[in-house]
């Protein structure tokens, strides 16, 4: 039986402070859910990034040379990003058609067997090309798990919460990303510290991707205990009543009436989605093949710069929430533009400590924007059409920008000898943030903070 967000007080007969504390439980529930779901559907897809530097080209492209089986690892890399736009335009179809926690529910266990599966299968020694085919396919897939679930994970989040605490909320899908990061790195700095290299290259690297197993766990959670949004019941109840509030080809009209939002808000992730691709994987390769540091303190500084992401962005959605969402965009979209020379600056020292501060403090730009981006999303698009904005928004991203800034930046390393043209092209990215966030209109303008009964961003719809 799925546990209520809310409940008509009148069908009760528990006093309203009862009520009140039931749904503030079941939403801590959901927060939790939400917050444990997502991480592990991020740790499945970030496992593959960190794999693809250190341990891919070895296993499923033995016969390349050190450069060439990189940029081929990379390659497969890519594919989940390329998948990644197709999840979200058939999970945003879907979820807006017949609601947000199904299409979760269908993502997660995708994912979580695809990441499985990886773990599974044989090397190019034992069946030559079929095993990177194989691979490709099944990156391909965790693609279209993620670009699924993020869309639905933020929209369970936010559309369930009390207006005013909605760019806090959608920030426990939002710290799944560094959780997943800091698990992920753990897992594989453990699995391979037990073992000699031989043993690790063999069989261990698997282990992270076996365990995987456990997001089986969290879908019948949520498939059992959460329910659907609030707001998507009441489109149900629109329909029943008016048959028009659920639209038949919400990406077509989404499309047509938002193209120009969609664009600005792929734009605007460009400098959270570059910066944080080169700080969990091309940092890695790069550093181990190229600055000859050793694997396993490498990951170790990825790690702890990633709990800086987890005190900031939940703060940053929260700060949102009290003072805009478009501030802290600007500011951190600018930030990673000014930071981005100094961070390779401080990476080629090949000294840890400098290289720490070059990423941690990168990542905090990072995720003032990253923050308040899911809130933010959301509410730029009406409620019938939210998850095909929304998702097809942050997956073009996704495509254009995430997949392929570790193999830009393996290339663009080898071609020019240096850095620098990467540094340039993060600053690149910082700006064009800037300047998307500059023209999309802020959800919850003071006029909204202000007003109790206001909800961030209904002023924007049609």
């Amino acid at each position: 039986m799925a546990t209520p967000l809310a409940q008509p007080e009148e069908r009760s007969g528990h006093t309203g402070s009862d009520l009140r504390a039931t749904r503030r439980r079941a939403f801590r529930k959901l927060l939790a859910a939400g917050l444990v779901g997502s991480s592990i559907e991020w740790y499945d897809f970030f496992l593959y990034g960190t794999a693809a530097a250190l341990v891919f080209p070895k296993v499923f492209f033995p016969n390349s040379s050190a450069l060439t089986g990189t940029l081929l690892a990379f390659s497969t890399f890519w594919a989940g990003f390329v998948a990644r736009p197709v999840g979200g335009v058939l999970a945003g179809h879907f979820g807006d058609k017949y609601g947000r926690k199904p299409v979760v529910v269908t993502c997660l266990a995708v994912m979580g067997a695809a990441t499985f599966l990886i773990g599974c299968l044989p090397s190019a020694a034992a069946v030559g090309a079929l095993a990177p085919t194989l691979l490709v396919i099944l990156r391909f897939v965790q693609g279209l798990a993620t670009g699924g679930q993020w869309g639905g994970i933020v929209l369970l989040l936010t559309e369930s919460a009390s207006p005013k605490r909605r760019g806090f909320a959608g920030t426990f899908g939002q710290t799944s990303v560094p959780v997943a990061v800091i698990i992920s790195n753990l897992i594989f700095v453990a699995a391979s510290g037990v073992m000699p290299d031989d043993a690790f290259l063999s069989w261990g690297w698997r282990i992270p991707f076996l365990f995987s197993i456990v997001m089986f766990a969290v879908v019948l959670y949520i498939q059992a205990r959460v329910e659907d949004t609030p707001e998507f019941r009441e489109l149900q109840r629109e329909v029943s009543r008016s048959d028009g509030a659920v639209v038949r080809a919400p990406l077509a009209k989404v499309i047509r009436g938002k193209w120009v939002t969609i664009l600005l808000g792929c734009g605007m992730l460009s400098a959270t989605n570059s910066l944080f691709y080169v700080s969990i994987s091309g940092l890695l390769s790069y550093g181990t093949n190229t600055l000859g540091l050793e694997r396993d303190p490498l990951l170790a500084v990825v790690l702890l710069s990633s709990v800086a992401m987890l005190a900031v962005i939940p703060w940053s959605g929260h700060l949102s929430d009290r003072v805009g969402r478009r501030p802290l965009i600007l500011i951190g979209g600018l930030g990673v533009a000014v930071w981005a020379f100094p961070y390779f600056g401080l990476v080629d020292t090949a000294s840890l400590p400098l290289i720490f501060l070059a990423v941690v403090v990168g990542f905090v730009f990072q995720t003032l924007t990253y923050g308040p981006i899911a809130s933010f999303l959301s509410e730029l698009f009406a409620p019938n059409v939210r998850y095909s904005g929304a998702s097809l928004a942050y997956q073009l991203s996704a495509i254009i920008v995430s997949g392929g800034t570790p193999f830009l930046m393996t290339a663009l390393i080898a071609n020019t000898g240096s850095t620098m043209a990467v540094a340039a092209y993060i600053m690149l990215m910082g700006l064009i943030t800037f300047a998307c966030a500059w023209f999309l209109p802020e959800t919850n303008p003071a006029e909204v903070r202000d007003d109790p009964q206001a909800v961030p961003g209904t002023h924007l719809y049609d």
